[in-house]
């Protein structure tokens, strides 16, 4: 199926979906979306995207159904509804699911999807939204090899690094991992950019003597900037990092690994959300502190939206590394 006869049908189109759909319009896919909010869709239909009426009928119109929406028990509810994904799905088609998600449950609707003699792919993201405007995310891959040769073109148009991740369930595993890794950096940079505002400290000079040492993190890098500059806006909720970070520390429960940092992740965040609300920005976390200390963390000339500076590419397939290669590579 080559690019122009692979009818692809996107379902979610939120901070992440639509940007994510919006790439695949740009690159000259034909596209058929469905979601919730008249309006998202409407913009959509503009760029010249198809309107499916059921989820169903989407899985019927298209080759690829993509899903994106903002939790487990939301894309199970769209798959397995009478008029939902399932129900339109045949023999050859696939499924992918973007959104982040728990691995189990993952699995379990990829055996009815693979029921209908469909294939089934769970292809989550990470990198943050500006760059899946840009299709300059990762994606990582899980499900067999085969389905991962026919959707990587697709793949690559969404993400610029693609990385295969093993079998169904892995791909999800990582992204939850990766969640949690990236709230421990906010958090610990909530706590550092406050400390270095108590102790007087220039918060410009705060934020380039971090990025150039061994404090650096990709988070630092982005929602530091949000954060100096007041806006807070990383496009991502509270409530979405409570299911992340609950997701990893469910599956940490379940392997009997005995965590210390994630249930203190859980608390620091449910306290954020009671306090501002589910839907406030993730990196306003920091005003926890702010407004215990009396204190406002800022800096100046930041942006109040990261923007993806670099030019789009055309993605690629990473292949993991053998130890002795990176031994080499030292």
């Amino acid at each position: 199926m080559g690019r122009q006869h692979m009818k692809i049908g996107f379902l979610g189109l939120g901070n992440v979906g639509g940007k994510l759909a919006a790439s695949l319009l740009r690159n000259g896919h034909d596209v058929t979306v469905r979601d919730l909010e008249p309006q998202l869709v409407q913009t959509f239909i503009d760029q010249g995207a198809s309107l499916a009426d059921s989820p169903r009928a989407l899985a019927e119109a298209c080759d690829l159904v993509i899903t994106c929406l903002p939790s487990p028990a939301a894309c199970s509810a769209v798959m397995e509804a009478e008029d939902g994904i399932i129900a339109g799905l045949s023999e050859g088609k696939i499924w992918l699911e973007m959104s982040t998600t728990d691995d189990k449950e993952l699995i379990r609707i990829a055996d009815r999807v693979h029921e209908t003699g469909a294939m089934a792919m769970e292809t989550p993201v990470s990198g943050g939204c500006h760059r899946a405007a840009t299709g300059n995310i990762s994606i990582f891959a899980g499900g067999d090899r085969a389905t991962f040769d026919r959707v990587l073109p697709v793949l690559t148009t969404l993400g610029r690094r693609v990385l295969h991740t093993g079998p169904l369930g892995s791909a999800s595993v990582l992204k939850v991992l990766t969640n949690y890794l990236a709230t421990a950096n906010l958090c610990s940079l909530a706590e550092s950019l406050t400390v270095a505002r108590k102790a007087g400290m220039d918060m410009n000079t705060t934020y380039e003597a971090i990025r150039i040492s061994s404090g650096n993190s990709f988070v630092h890098e982005t929602e530091s900037q949000v954060i100096l500059n007041g806006s807070r806006n990383i496009s991502f909720t509270m409530d979405l990092v409570l299911k992340d970070v609950g997701l990893f520390d469910s599956l940490a429960k379940s392997l009997d690994v005995p965590l210390e940092v994630s249930p203190l992740l859980l608390d620091i965040f449910r306290d954020g959300q009671d306090s501002f609300g589910a839907r406030e920005w993730s990196s306003n976390i920091i005003r926890r502190l702010e407004e215990r200390c009396d204190v406002s963390v800022l800096g100046e000339g930041f942006p109040a939206e990261l923007i993806d500076d670099e030019l789009e590419e055309m993605g690629h397939e990473v292949h993991v590394r053998a130890p002795q290669a990176m031994e080499e590579s030292r």
